[in-house]
């Protein structure tokens, strides 16, 4: 009897998800992705932008029913022709994932460049902040509206040799908390993931860069990163794709405001 009332909740919440309007930023590709792909299993309706078009040509043939647009979320004329796109395909949106982020440089303060600054803060903020603000007039006519913000472990901890990173991860975690508020009397949750050390070539890159910096190697740093976690193990993509469509679902229906480590407990970085 508790595994059939289980199920049927579980089949509930998945219900809530079923015909949902989402854009996707940054999601033909990564977390961005993994993300989509949930969404759209549990019966979403998809529209996903990147950057990169090779990727969005592979994620239209693997995908024909979803929209697609071109976009560097850091413009703020493409932003405004992403939604445009959206607004004429789907005739609203029900979730924003602001997904589209760049890890930024690896360095020491002194040696950081004011354009790897500059293009760090435009594309992890300045771009999170062009789609929430012309999202918001369409997840107010929704009657199941959120917004999801990809943040990091490094917008709760401090992570030296990538400042401008978790500069902007921090920043996005006080965005969220602000709109919490803001929109909650129009009915709209506004939750930001905090991934923790996902498994993939990013982290591969971003793990490179580091070695180098201080001087040890790959697979030292590597280790380095894994033992900082209390699970001793790396989180994937599916893994916060699973607590975004969940954040969506009747499981999320009274969860806002909050920032979500998906990390298996990153002590510190």
């Amino acid at each position: 009897m508790a595994l059939r009332s289980s199920n049927i909740y579980v089949a509930e919440a998945n219900k809530m998800v079923t015909d949902l309007r989402v854009l996707v930023t940054a999601g033909a590709s990564g977390i961005g992705l993994a993300i989509a792909e949930t969404f759209a299993k549990k019966g979403a309706r998809l529209h996903i932008c990147d950057i990169s078009e090779e990727a969005l040509n592979a994620c239209a043939t693997a995908h024909p029913d979803w929209g697609t647009s071109v976009c560097d979320v850091s413009s703020e004329a493409q932003v405004a022709q992403l939604f445009e796109d959206v607004s004429n395909e789907m005739g609203g949106l029900d979730v924003l994932v602001n997904n589209a982020g760049i890890a930024g440089p690896t360095g020491n303060i002194e040696n950081l460049s004011s354009d790897d600054w500059h293009q760090t803060v435009d594309v992890n903020l300045n771009g999170q902040f062009y789609c929430a603000r012309l999202a918001v007039p369409l997840l107010k006519q929704s009657d199941n509206a959120s917004m999801i913000c990809l943040s990091s472990v490094a917008g709760r901890l401090g992570y030296a040799y990538r400042t401008p990173y978790a500069v902007t991860k921090w920043a996005i975690i006080g965005l969220i908390k602000s709109l919490a508020i803001e929109l909650g009397p129009h009915g709209i949750r506004v939750n930001a993931l905090l991934p923790g050390i996902v498994e993939g070539p990013r982290i591969e890159q971003v793990i490179a860069a580091r070695a180098e910096t201080v001087g040890v190697t790959h697979e030292e740093m590597k280790q380095e990163y894994i033992d900082k976690v209390s699970l001793r193990k790396m989180v994937t993509a599916q893994d916060v794709a699973n607590q975004a469509v969940s954040l969506c679902s009747s499981l999320g229906a009274g969860i806002s405001g909050q920032g979500i480590s998906i990390c298996g407990n990153v002590e510190y970085l």
